[in-house]
């Protein structure tokens, strides 16, 4: 029998090889990486679809299920919050034990969650189980990009990350219009449940077609840091909930008590962790990260955008249901303009303008956002409260092209001076911080909107409060974001 030499790529540590061609052994990334490339996009996909899905079926779930005005900003909020919170952790779990496993674990909570919260029987059961749908997501995104870097190498890989970009894209204007379509057809009399019973298809298939995937481990394996996982989830857990549920109770004393403590509990965890790296320890956080300002401006532009992103598109969607009572189709069709604007104009950045104009192509896509927001804003204003407002899927449109424009120099300029060593961190910390900005947009924005006299006038608060943080967002990209670093990244 010849003798046959193993290869084996620095960084990664295939586990049961298993026989020469099958999935799992070192020559079956060669032939079986698009196959299983298509895997980890379904469950990218998925885990977009279910964020976007859900958010137009809100008011009808409320509606169905019933609670305070704040259970529509929990039902996203419920979601993203353990997700940005678990994701790094979730990372370094894949690196201990290995990324496919790590990932099968995930889809398989994934899909129980989403069974869970197609069956709850009540408001306070659907949050829960929203919960642990984002905690479960936080221990699948994190291993796709260390799974596509273990199956491929040079061109093939920038192709293969390449191919997130149109999928994500695609999940986002399909996801509004889809939430729409399945509860306004009321399958079955399944109505708002079938958009989470969405979720089963796409997770068996990707569990179906798992084996393909080759298992990959860090070399180094990480520690665990839980006491930097238990203040982070603690201090913003403490932020959050009086952002949302103050508003309702006139904001007493007991919501500035929490939002104070919240904010000491987020400084200790700052100290926690530098303690951690000057004593060589593993922590959550790389410390090395915020020795150039770049990287803090990046976190704070992509907590200020973000929140921009998701809070304005439930005021739109609460606009719609709560206060036109249109129904739940109209109000996905009237994101779709947004979703569409956002996937073009993403495509056109990456393929022709960023390579152009670099990171001063923000600035337009700031601009171009701020548009549409104050657009919008008009648009509330002139229009006729009881009847709807025709213009606005116009201004959304310009809504989406700006932050098409927008997002891709953004993470490419957040990312450069990053180090070979810290990009998992970096690419992981601005995830949670992405998602937890999401979170604090729906409440912000959420609470804007709920907290006004009328509907049409809460919108235009709700735009204008979107307005100066855009402007906020802007001020941060100067501080920091105005131009890669000279040179190479380290």
């Amino acid at each position: 029998m010849p003798k046959v030499s193993k290869v084996v790529r620095v960084g990664v540590v295939p586990e049961s090889p298993g026989a020469p061609g099958s999935p799992g052994s070192p020559a079956g990334p060669y032939r079986w990486r698009w196959a299983a490339l298509a895997v980890l996009l379904v469950a990218e996909a998925m885990n977009l679809l279910d964020a976007t899905i859900v958010q137009v079926a809100t008011p009808v779930i409320r509606t169905d299920l019933g609670g305070p005005d704040s259970v529509v900003q929990w039902y996203a909020a419920a979601y993203t919050l353990p997700f940005a919170m678990f994701l790094i952790t979730g990372g370094r779990l894949g690196d201990i034990l290995g990324r496919r496993r790590v990932f099968r674990v995930g889809v398989v909570v994934f899909l129980a969650a989403s069974l869970a919260c197609a069956v709850a029987p009540s408001y306070g059961v659907l949050i829960g189980a929203r919960a642990a749908q984002g905690a479960a997501a936080a221990l699948v995104i994190p291993q796709t990009i260390g799974l596509i870097r273990a199956m491929f190498d040079g061109g093939e890989l920038a192709r293969a990350l390449g191919s997130i970009g149109p999928v994500m894209g695609l999940a986002a204007v399909c996801g509004p219009a889809l939430g729409g379509l399945l509860t306004h057809a009321d399958l079955f009399g399944s109505s708002w449940r079938s958009v989470f019973l969405v979720n089963l298809p796409l997770g068996a298939a990707v569990l179906l077609a798992a084996p393909l995937l080759r298992e990959d481990r860090a070399a180094r394996r990480p520690r665990l840091d839980l006491t930097g996982t238990a203040l982070v989830v603690t201090g913003s857990g403490a932020v959050v909930y009086p952002l949302i549920e103050g508003g309702d109770a006139g904001w007493p004393a007991w919501s500035w008590v929490l939002l104070a403590a919240g904010a000491a509990v987020l400084g200790l965890f700052g100290l926690d962790q530098r303690r951690k790296s000057r004593r060589g320890r593993s922590p959550l956080v790389e410390a090395s990260l915020f020795r150039h300002r770049g990287f803090p401006a990046a976190l704070v532009t992509s907590t200020l955008f973000f929140a921009v992103l998701n809070g304005l598109m439930l005021v739109v969607v609460l606009h719609l249901q709560l206060g036109l009572a249109s129904d739940v189709l109209t109000a996905g069709l009237t994101l779709l303009p947004w979703s569409f604007g956002m996937a073009v104009a993403s495509w056109v950045a990456g393929t022709r303008l960023v390579p152009r104009y670099g990171p001063r192509l923000m600035y337009a896509g700031l601009a171009t956002l701020l548009v549409g927001v104050l657009a919008a804003t008009a648009v509330y204003a002139a229009s006729d409260p009881a009847r709807y407002p025709w213009p606005l899927p116009g201004a959304l449109a310009v809504c989406g092209t700006g932050v098409g424009l927008f997002t891709v120099p953004f993470f490419t300029a957040a990312l450069h001076r990053v180090g070979p060593a810290e990009t998992g961190s970096a690419a992981g910390l601005l995830n949670a911080v992405q998602q937890l900005g999401g979170t604090l947009g729906t409440a912000l924005l959420g609470g804007v909107f709920l907290g006004a006299a009328d509907p049409a006038h809460g919108a235009q608060r709700a735009f204008w409060a979107a307005g100066l943080l855009l402007v906020a967002t802007g001020a941060a990209v100067a501080a920091g974001l105005r131009r890669p670093s000279p040179g190479p990244a380290r």
